[in-house]
């Protein structure tokens, strides 16, 4: 079964993305590298590869890097971008939407949420449905209740004391998409608010007691992509995913441990890479050790031992062992 040619994909990626500082100071967090992609693009591909065709990306911060990079990466696809200039949550970045979605269904998956789940079933479910996963501490997360069946009975946005250990992931199928909207524009007029932004929970919230069936459904993977330590662990998941197998000798007196994933253009010597790192485009390294770390395109290392790190890129680093979390356009030397 394929998907309808009306459905529309809702990507929010127009977050400030603090916890990933520096790096979401010169760069948007959906376009962090991540095992040879980036998080924006695992995203894309998912729904791409399940029929979907038409985008809808709400953009506010360096919103013109993603422009760029979806009409660089993705020309075949029908996309446009609506801008979030004042950020007051996920559910009024959605209710932006409303006059492109128009009656059609949607699916929205935030920008800084990978997950692993049949997208085929999800997109053509006769039902709108929420994306679950069991977590240790759900209050940082929606929270859902649902019944034996499956049925989700209430949502609510991040509470001090849980009914359930269901945590909503970032991805929703919906049907009922004028029903959403006015939900959204109901809280939005209202002031209804949670943890001082309108969120996309309320609504859905507010969809349940007005009588729309939503039904969840559980992922097999969550990956967290918006701090360095979740990033990291990410990173040495998906590339035993996504790192394809590396040629033999392909550098200079290297030794490459997978899984690797190289960018284009990228001159290693005299190290030691892996596993688990990642490297973006046109990067040199020389005289270093470096595992389990994500560095960025255009990065130079020079006689380093690089763990457990996320290296930003057109930065220059010469020195010693460290762990460091460094941004963009950064020189240092640790000699």
């Amino acid at each position: 079964m394929v998907v309808s040619n009306s459905m529309k994909a809702i990507i929010p990626v127009a977050g400030a993305g603090t916890k990933l500082r520096p790096h979401s100071y010169t760069q948007p967090k959906a376009l962090i590298p991540l095992a040879g992609k980036t998080v924006l693009s695992i995203i894309v591909d998912q729904l791409r590869e399940a029929g979907v065709r038409d985008f809808i990306f709400i953009v506010g911060y360096f919103g013109k890097k993603i422009e760029d990079h979806v009409r660089q990466q993705y020309p075949e696809l029908n996309v446009s971008f609506v801008h979030q200039a004042d950020r007051q949550g996920v559910g009024h970045a959605i209710q932006l939407t409303r006059e492109q979605v128009g009656q059609e269904e949607m699916i929205v998956v935030l920008g800084d949420s990978i997950c692993e789940y049949d997208v085929q079933v999800v997109i053509n479910s006769p039902h709108s449905m929420i994306g679950l996963r069991k977590v240790d501490d759900p209050r940082e997360f929606g929270v859902a209740e649902v019944d034996d069946t499956g049925k989700v009975l209430r949502v609510v946005e991040k509470p001090q004391i849980p009914t359930s250990n269901l945590a909503i992931v970032g991805v929703y199928k919906i049907r009922e998409t004028q029903l959403l909207f006015d939900c959204l524009q109901q809280n939005i007029e209202s002031g209804v608010q949670s943890h001082g932004e309108f969120s996309l929970t309320d609504a859905l919230d507010c969809m349940i007691r007005s009588g729309a069936e939503l039904r969840s459904f559980r992922v097999d993977n969550w990956f967290d992509c918006g701090r360095k330590e979740t990033l990291l662990e990410s990173n040495q998941v998906l590339l035993k995913k996504f790192a394809s197998a590396v040629p033999i000798n392909p550098y200079e007196n290297c030794v490459l441990i997978p899984p690797v994933s190289i960018g284009q253009g990228c001159t290693l010597r005299n190290s030691i890479i892996g596993p688990h790192v990642a490297i973006g485009d046109h990067s040199c390294i020389d005289e270093s050790i470096v595992r389990n770390s994500i560095i960025g395109s255009y990065a130079e290392l020079v006689d380093i031992v690089l763990t457990d790190s996320v290296i930003g890129s057109d930065t220059h680093l010469k020195g010693e062992t460290r762990s460091l979390n460094i941004g963009d356009n950064t020189s240092i030397d640790l000699g």
